[in-house]
C-alpha cells in the first residue's frame, strides 16, 4: 500500500455524527425562533461536536461557567434532569426541550424543572437530605465569588430554615403540589423564575 493511499484512508474515515431534527420541526417543539435555534446550535456544536455529550464533558462545560468554585456536583444534577434514559447522554434536543422550559416556559414547567433537579433519586419526593445535597453543590459552586462568601456549611443552616415551611403536611418529604404552593406564596421566588426567560 502506498504512502498516498494510506494517508487518504484515514481521512475518509467518518466517525458517526448524532444528527438532530430538522429545525421547522425544533421550532414547533419549543419556544425558540429559528434565528435563536440556529444560534444555539452553533454553540451546542462547537461545544459538542459529535451531537452527544456525556456527564464528563457537561461536568467541563459547566465548569466554564463557575470558575471562582467547583460547579462539579451541581453539573451532576443538572445533567441528570436532562440526560436521556438510554444513552445516559444528551442529544442537542434533549438540551434545547430543557432549556426552552427553563428559560421560556411557564411557572409550573419551571417548577416541575426545579422540583426534578431536587428529586435526586426521582422517587416524586425531596427529602431533607437531598435539599442539602443540592443546596450544598450551589454553594460549592458560588460560594467564592459571592459577596460576602457563602460557607457551604450555612447550606444545612438554610435548608433547616425552608424546609419545614414548604413541607406543609409535616411528613418530612416536599411534592411537587407543596413546592407549587410554597412558591406561588412567595412573590421574589415567582420574580426570579420569571427571570429565567432570556432574550438570546
Amino acid at each position: 500500500m502506498s504512502e498516498d493511499s494510506s494517508s487518504s484512508d484515514i481521512y475518509n474515515v467518518s466517525v458517526a455524527r448524532y444528527r438532530p431534527e430538522e429545525i421547522t420541526k425544533l421550532e414547533s417543539k419549543t419556544k425558540f425562533t429559528r434565528k435563536e435555534l440556529q444560534l444555539i446550535y452553533r454553540g451546542f456544536k462547537q461545544e459538542c461536536p459529535t451531537g452527544m455529550v456525556d456527564e464528563e464533558a457537561f461536568k467541563h462545560i459547566f465548569a466554564q461557567f463557575f470558575p471562582q468554585g467547583d460547579a462539579t456536583n451541581y453539573a451532576k444534577y443538572v445533567f441528570n434532569t436532562m440526560k436521556h434514559k438510554s444513552t445516559g447522554k444528551i442529544s442537542f434536543e434533549d438540551f434545547l426541550n430543557i432549556l426552552s422550559k427553563v428559560s421560556r416556559g411557564t411557572v409550573q414547567e419551571k417548577m416541575q424543572w426545579v422540583f426534578g433537579l431536587y428529586d435526586l433519586d426521582g422517587d416524586g419526593m425531596i427529602t431533607k437530605n437531598e435539599m442539602v445535597d443540592v443546596v450544598t453543590s450551589i454553594y460549592e459552586m458560588l460560594g467564592r465569588s459571592t459577596q460576602p462568601a457563602v460557607e457551604v456549611g450555612s447550606a444545612k443552616e438554610h435548608v433547616e430554615k425552608i424546609f419545614h415551611l414548604i413541607d406543609s403536611n409535616k411528613d418530612g418529604v416536599v411534592t411537587i403540589e407543596e413546592l407549587i404552593q410554597w412558591c406561588s406564596r412567595d412573590e421574589e421566588v415567582l420574580r426570579s423564575l420569571e427571570t429565567l426567560d432570556t432574550v438570546l
